[in-house]
């Protein structure tokens, strides 16, 4: 992770900070045809009520995801971010289910 490169993407962008208590959820991933691939991500009502702004439908809304290879690597980001940033990030983990659904 380049800190250069994470502190101007911050002072660009305002970013979200959800409201409330911690929150543990879990969702699911969406096939996109188009992209060949399990692309789509959807927020559940809880996310939204963490983040009421991503209800205005003319919101201009963005991510940012950085992938860390190792924990040591994670905890160095978020010391940065800790440092640099207003924000705390999203913890996202993507997991195979065996359970189908219809």
């Amino acid at each position: 992770m380049g800190e250069k490169k994470t502190s101007e993407l911050n002072e660009k962008r305002i970013f979200l900070s959800p409201i409330r208590e911690t929150l543990k959820t879990e969702g699911k991933l969406f096939y996109s045809e188009g992209d060949q691939a399990w692309t789509n991500l959807r927020f559940k009502k809880e996310i939204i009520r963490k983040f009421p702004s991503l209800k205005d439908k003319d919101g201009n809304f963005i991510y940012q995801m950085e992938l860390c290879d190792s924990f040591q690597e994670l905890k160095r980001t978020i010391d940065f971010l800790e440092k640099t940033s207003k924000t705390v990030p999203i913890i996202l983990r993507i997991a195979k289910s065996d359970k189908k659904e219809d």
